[in-house]
């Protein structure tokens, strides 16, 4: 799922939130595509060298804080070094239930273990803690049984009242933080009953479509009942047990992260292909804000995998590529990288033909290949690809500004002299909210649409403005965006009723067409039935394309570099990855 819950993020960025009712602030911007691509491959290599003199330093710093490789020759062997974007300074949290931050979900699904899996290629359902389950006919009551060799890295057993445990403490700090992240897994759940030691019933108040999926995922994983003693704040800081393959040992905010690995582990999901413990002895996690200084220290072989937000540019491909790194990519399910309209009255996307305008002078083709590289893929819809029900919208989204400049003049738009159209005296102009910089995607959108005679204005704003702008939709388009294997995740985006921004969600629809989105929406959540489901996120992808309600941008595609001592990365559905999998050469 996701990353940063709902943001509003510049055109590239990555995994934020947008404002609105939740109190949960903005995540940073993530996303900067193309920001090497001025780059010569022998200006980077000269960076790396220049890099050497950095690399000890950090090293250094990393070691002072818990991150620092084994002494035992054998044991730094078996050391995976992953260097990840920086850390999440907004929610500092590796608390499963809290966190958004995709780089703790993948340090999370490696500690932490759920009642269920989800295929990464097909999207079913498979079993994990729990062997199998029953659904009642009317989609209120899950029976999981649960396995019986399964125990928590603390001791305790994994049962039935730990499920129980765990999804209480999750209901109780939904109702004291509404605004909680993983509050939207849980969405129905009302209590849970231990009929034997491993059967357990969670019963819900109201149809949850994507209560199954829900429990595949870091969010609803876990945690030993040792830890829903502690506070919430313990927890966020590190102190958590699971029963996965590999244990948090240490955790500084803002500096990195440490897995040890559990010597006893035997019960992976179907999804991972080793039976047992870890091959590798420890991960150790670096967040590492600076680009320069992450690739400087993948290029020096000081890290394994270098991880960014935001994928590579032709030339980092190449350049990484030639040595001899994997580039490992999977597009994030969930809703692709949108831009969303303010189209309520008095505003210029208040009219439809203008929205429709909008869509069809975006070259999305000539966007995915100057920002990222030629193969990068084209965004072909309202979510990414890997989201099931995924519908294709790609006919609909064809760059066409020869259809975008008619539609413009039936709206009674005229060009001038300067290339901008205008009506009644005034240009035609957008003002974009971002943050915290433009970047070379918002340049490129907007001469894009100086072609058709649409003036873009690029509104940098800080997080806290950006926070207030949305709220009281000062803007004409915005953005945002939640990671997760299941459409109902963009429920918590367009569907005011429970959005976490219910400005954004409310904004983009006129009477009649929020009345048609909310019917498909409920329709979507409450099917039993695959097909009903189909059908219903079908529609609701058909209407935010045919009324100009989103405005696809890119395909989010996350994507590592490992180096050529690692082998067996593969991705989870939630585009994570299982490290227990992963085995490492001798360097």
């Amino acid at each position: 799922m996701t990353d940063y819950p709902n943001d509003s993020f510049s055109l590239s960025s990555l995994v934020g939130h947008s404002p609105g009712k939740s109190s949960r602030p903005e995540a940073p911007a993530a996303f900067v595509p193309g920001q090497s691509n001025g780059t010569a491959p022998g200006a980077l290599r000269s960076l790396a060298r220049r890099l050497a003199g950095l690399v000890i330093p950090v090293a250094a710093t990393l070691a002072l804080a818990g991150c620092s490789p084994s002494a035992e020759d054998g044991q730094a062997a078996r050391t995976l070094k992953i260097a990840f974007w920086g850390d999440n300074t907004v929610l500092v949290s590796v608390d499963p239930f809290q966190v958004y931050w995709i780089e703790h979900r993948v340090l999370l699904r490696n500690v932490a273990e759920s009642l269920t899996d989800q295929d990464p290629k097909t999207g079913e359902i498979i079993p994990w803690l729990a062997k199998s389950w029953e659904v009642s006919d009317d989609a209120l009551e899950y029976t999981f049984h649960l396995r019986e060799d399964v125990t928590f890295s603390n001791g305790e057993r994994f049962d039935a009242q730990a499920v129980k445990i765990a999804f209480d403490s999750n209901k109780a700090f939904a109702a004291e933080v509404p605004s909680t992240f993983g509050a939207t897994y849980l969405a129905g759940y009302e209590h849970a009953e231990v009929l034997d030691a491993f059967t357990v019933k969670l019963v819900l108040s109201r149809p949850n479509a994507g209560f199954l999926q829900a429990a595949s995922t870091t969010n609803l994983a876990i945690l030993a009942p040792a830890s829903y003693r502690l506070t919430a704040r313990e927890r966020s800081l590190g102190k958590i047990v699971g029963s996965g393959p590999f244990v948090l040992e240490s955790y500084t905010p803002e500096v990195g992260a440490r897995l040890v690995k559990r010597k006893d582990y035997a019960w992976p999901s179907a999804n991972l292909k080793n039976p047992g413990a870890a091959h590798l002895d420890s991960v150790e996690l670096s967040y590492v804000p600076e680009e320069s200084v992450r690739n400087g220290l993948f290029l020096q072989g000081q890290v394994d995998i270098l991880w960014p937000r935001n994928p590579f540019s032709e030339v980092d491909l190449k350049l990484f590529q030639s040595r001899g790194a994997t580039i490992q990519s999977r597009s994030l399910p969930g809703p692709a990288f949108n831009l969303y309209p303010n189209a309520q009255d008095k505003r210029v996307l208040a009219d439809p033909r203008v929205r429709l305008a909008l869509q069809k002078a975006i070259d999305r083709k000539t966007y995915a290949a100057t920002i990222y590289n030629p193969d990068f893929p084209v965004v072909d819809g309202v979510y990414d690809l890997t989201t099931p029900y995924f519908k294709t919208q790609g006919a609909k989204l064809a760059y066409d500004p020869a259809g975008a400049e008619r539609l413009l003049d039936e709206a009674g738009w005229v060009k001038g002299a300067d290339g901008y159209r205008q009506k009644d005296g005034k240009r035609l102009s957008l003002t974009y909210i971002l943050s915290p910089a433009e970047t070379a995607g918002d340049v490129l959108v907007q001469d894009q649409l100086r072609k058709v005679g649409i003036e873009l204005k690029l509104d940098v704003l800080t997080r806290a403005e950006r926070v207030t702008a949305n709220a009281a939709g000062n803007y004409d388009l915005t953005s945002t965006y939640m990671s997760r294997a299941d459409p109902i995740i963009l429920q918590t985006i367009l569907d005011p009723r429970t959005a976490n921004s219910a400005a954004l969600a409310s904004n983009i629809y006129s009477p009649q067409t929020l009345e048609r989105a909310t019917a498909l929406f409920d329709a979507g959540i409450t099917a039993t039935a695959g097909g009903q489901r189909a059908r219903a996120y079908g529609e609701l992808q058909d209407l935010l394309i045919d009324e100009g309600l989103a405005f696809p941008i890119y395909e989010r595609v996350w994507q590592a570099a490992t180096a050529p001592r690692v082998r067996n990365f593969q991705w989870s559905a939630e585009g994570f990855a299982f490290l227990s999998d992963i085995e490492v050469d001798q360097p």
